[in-house]
């Protein structure tokens, strides 16, 4: 099995991009790799309750609902531990499946042979 690391840097910005991470983490998990989205920047809000409510890009299912799935589904969705403290986000806040990581816990899935796309 393969690991498939998607990196996300927008929100609301930019619904369709953050749509596309998580609908290319569903479609890795659905062909039964291991699946992470890494949300980095202003993408890190997509991961917090409530941010989500009403968006949805063109031709997308439900931000939402593409986030939900993904966590339902076994994916990881790890928010940047660098890029949630500035913006005063807490671990309390965020969606079922999420958690706060460090740049080390990224670069040692990259070492160890995960696959990276970016959005």
């Amino acid at each position: 099995m393969g690991h498939v690391l998607v990196n996300n840097t927008r929100g609301k910005d930019d619904v369709e991009r953050a749509s596309l991470s998580f609908l290319v983490g569903n479609v890795a998990l659905n062909s039964g790799q291991e699946a992470t989205v890494l949300l980095t920047i202003e993408g890190v809000w997509v991961a917090t309750n409530g941010y989500n409510d009403g968006l949805q890009a063109n031709g997308f299912d439900p931000l939402s609902d593409l986030v939900q799935k993904f966590a339902a589904n076994g994916g990881h969705i790890w928010v940047c531990g660098a890029c949630a403290k500035p913006r005063g986000i807490t671990q309390e806040q965020l969606v079922d499946g999420a958690q706060i990581v460090g740049a080390a816990t990224a670069v040692e899935a990259l070492v160890n042979g995960a696959q990276s796309l970016s959005f």
